[in-house]
């Protein structure tokens, strides 16, 4: 193996400049070779799930083609003839002259891990240089070049360094220990420096309140930046020479508990990794149920643009259009006007949609019918699924050709997979996973060929029933009487329930498209305040000696600028309250939030206000007054108005976190940042807003003088939105004046 080491270092020592003009290339796996989204994925393969109406590996394809990638390898494995047709009906593979990049699916039937896939690759010869390594299901608009030129610079210097990988901030809920797309926290260890990767840990115990990491690696770096608070991309850039890593060693199954881990503790080879940080492009994996449901908000609310779907076109889809608030449709949608459709949500082509309906955050696909009085929220609903009068779906995943008879309810966290009927007045209870297909067991062949995690339990289910008894689940009534126990049994319901494996419909939540329940997020914060509890005096004791542990080490760790990360979590928080979390559900994340990075509660004020005036600019940027086209005067009255409505929605919220003087000017201390800095647009109305805030009572007229008292001696620039406050401001004072001379006369 080492003699293969320096063979592989030789030749991209003498091939270095060859390397650097072969054609860009990448290998996309179209297997996830995980279990999360089944029972869908035993039908249709995941890379082929609409996403927003578009299937998954369309984005990925697109993005590549977008970065200049000149040759893609998608490897098939489950269901490989569905992708292959669905790679020429879009246009990717088939005629030469339709893309900018070559596509051709590598196919194989044995492959049951991404460790089996690359060795397959290596096996073909396919690839010349270096390559990107990215799964079909993921969704970026960040630019490659300097990523790109990192790696080669790296290779040029350095023959081991075989792979960077990408990274982004994204801290994960202190109660939930997973990040805002349902994955597992990584803890992972940096050399400041270089940004090599020094240890890698993706499921780290929740339950312990430190990390072990080897004494080498402290001893040899005596200044390291250890970060819990990053998520893997899953996009990495690698040289040849990961390829014959793979092949050489069948150990290497999962890319990064087995690949990755296993590079970072083998100290003979020497080869290494680096890692790639982006901040302000985009970059996620849908990984589960509750990524899908994050990722097709970020897609609709515009923050992979151009990967949108007024954008993005492929084969048969059909065009669509944005109108205001975030709403999508295609042109060929027969809507009653009695229907209400809410801010973020899509509808695709030839879907119509009945009388006093509601439809709110939710993405319906093509060749739809909802009757009437459905109410649908949160959800999911892919192609030609019927919905009768009377139903009510909230936070769920419907898809292609399912039937809700009249008055069926699906409650929140659902998957109904292909093709299911639910009969009459029939309730589904939540988190319930309805198939076709029964569970397989152990012992079945899957015809999927995934690669299961070793926690994935798989075991035998039942039929839905209203005459089974499970503790997990709850009895199904029906009182459908146009369906026969020959099509339904006794439940009204065409399907087999799956049972949850080993965790049981309890821990359902963690991932579901759902928003977590409020009870839930109580139980968890009680939890986490008795850890914090009882890990400070343990902290006492245990930390004397762990650092005495290596007295030669002199172990410094680099923190990040904690506010900045915790106003961006907090807008993340904020943005799932947007899209139909409760708002004491929001206030319990966002105080947890500020419990983990140890900050004041005047903090939180100006993190979320920064986040309420973000929501509105990016709501009025939505709307076709904003467009650069019309006069500037019409999309700043635009602007206020939204920001006027925005404020009065949320003004509870911010009374939350605004019950001093001192917190009351957080939030103009932030608004001034944000006019001057961050949200240029609100500028010139700063004296607009401020009235408003005062007069809406998000701030006092104690709290508006004092900022301008403080702001007397500053420099003239810090004195901008004073002085254009200036006329308010005198008012204030004169009402005060004449307060004071109306006690005085008393």
């Amino acid at each position: 193996m080492s003699q293969k080491k320096s063979r592989g270092g030789a030749a991209a020592r003498e091939d270095a400049d060859e390397l650097s003009r072969s054609p860009l290339q990448a290998v996309l796996l179209a297997d996830s070779f995980t279990l999360k989204f089944r029972p869908i994925t035993l039908e249709r393969p995941k890379v082929l799930l609409p996403l927003v109406n578009v299937p998954m590996i369309d984005y990925t394809l697109s993005w590549l083609e977008t970065e200049g990638v000149e040759e893609v390898f998608v490897f098939c494995c489950a269901h490989a003839q569905q992708v292959k047709e669905h790679l020429e009906e879009a246009g990717w593979t088939g005629k030469p002259a339709a893309r900018e990049v070559a596509v051709m699916a590598v196919e194989s039937h044995d492959a049951i891990s991404a460790g089996d896939a690359l060795r397959v690759m290596y096996g073909r010869g396919l690839i010349n240089g270096d390559f990107v390594l990215i799964s079909g299901d993921t969704i970026s608009n960040m630019s490659l070049k300097e990523a790109l030129q990192e790696h080669k610079d790296r290779r040029k210097k350095d023959p081991l360094a075989v792979m960077t990988m990408i990274i982004k901030h994204s801290k994960p809920s202190i109660l939930t220990h997973q990040t805002r797309l349902g994955n597992d926290e990584i803890v992972i260890a940096l050399a400041p420096e270089t940004k090599e990767l020094l240890y890698y840990e993706d499921r780290a115990d929740s339950s312990q309140l430190s990390v072990a990491i080897d004494k080498d690696i402290l001893a040899n770096n005596p200044t390291l930046q250890l970060h819990n608070n990053m998520e893997d991309c899953y996009i990495d850039i690698c040289s040849p020479d990961v390829l014959s890593l793979f092949t050489d060693n069948f150990d290497y199954q999962h890319l990064r508990r087995h690949f990755v881990k296993g590079l970072l503790v083998d100290d003979i080879m020497g080869y290494k990794i680096y890692t790639h940080e982006i901040h302000s492009s985009y970059a996620a994996r849908i990984d589960n149920f509750r990524s899908y449901d994050a990722v097709s908000k970020d897609i609709i609310q515009r923050w992979t643009y151009p990967m949108v779907p007024d954008v993005l076109s492929f084969g048969n889809c059909h065009e669509m259009k944005l109108h205001r608030q975030g709403i999508y449709k295609a042109s060929d949608v027969t809507l009653s006007h009695s229907a209400q459709i809410g801010a973020n949500s899509v509808i695709g082509n030839a879907t119509s949609i009945g009388e006093q309906c509601k439809i709110s955050n939710t993405v319906i696909g093509e060749g739809c019918s909802i009757g009437k009085n459905v109410l649908i929220h949160g959800s999911y609903i892919w192609d030609n699924v019927i919905i009768e009068d009377g139903c009510k779906v909230s936070n769920s995943l419907v898809c292609d050709d399912v039937h809700l008879r009249a008055g069926a309810i699906v409650e929140p966290g659902c998957i109904l997979s292909f093709k299911i009927k639910v009969g009459k007045n029939v309730v589904v209870p939540a988190y319930s996973k309805v198939s076709l297909l029964d569970k397989p067991s152990n012992e079945d062949s899957d015809e999927e060929l995934e690669y299961a995690d070793t926690n994935s339990g798989v075991t035998d289910s039942a039929p839905f029933s209203s005459t089974r008894s499970n503790a997990d689940y709850p009895t199904i009534v029906s009182e459908d009487d146009d369906l026969g126990a020959s099509e339904t049994g006794t439940s009204g319901v065409l399907g087999y329930i799956w049972a949850s494996g080993d965790t049981g419909i309890q821990e359902e939540w963690r991932q579901s498209i759902a928003p977590i329940p409020k009870e839930k997020l109580q139980d968890l914060q009680h939890a986490v305040s008795v850890d914090n509890d009882v890990g400070s005096e343990e902290d006492l004791i245990n930390r004397p000696s762990e650092a005495d542990r290596d007295n030669d080490s002199e172990i410094s760790v680099i923190e990040d600028d904690d506010y900045t990360k915790f106003e961006k979590e907090v807008e993340e928080t904020f943005q799932r309250a947007v899209d139909g979390v409760h708002q004491d559900n929001l206030i319990l994340e966002i105080n947890a939030l500020r419990l983990s990075y140890s900050l004041q509660h005047a903090d939180c004020a100006g993190a979320v206000f920064y986040s309420i005036m973000r929501a509105a600019l990016v709501a009025a940027q939505s709307t076709n007054a904003y467009l650069p086209c019309f006069p500037p005067p019409l999309y700043i009255d635009s602007l206020l108005k939204t920001a006027a409505d925005t404020l009065i929605k949320w003004k509870d919220l911010l009374r939350n976190y605004t019950k001093t003087v001192d917190e009351e000017m957080e939030i103009l201390l932030k608004f001034e940042e944000m006019c001057q800095e961050i949200t240029k647009e609100f500028s010139p109305l700063f004296s607009k807003i401020l009235p408003y805030l005062y007069d809406k009572e998000i701030v006092s007229e104690d709290a508006i003088l004092r900022w301008a008292e403080e702001k007397e001696n500053a420099d003239e620039p810090d004195k901008v939105f004073v002085k254009q406050s200036d006329v308010f401001i005198q008012w204030l004072k004169e009402a005060e004046e004449e307060d004071e001379d109306d006690k005085e006369e008393e």
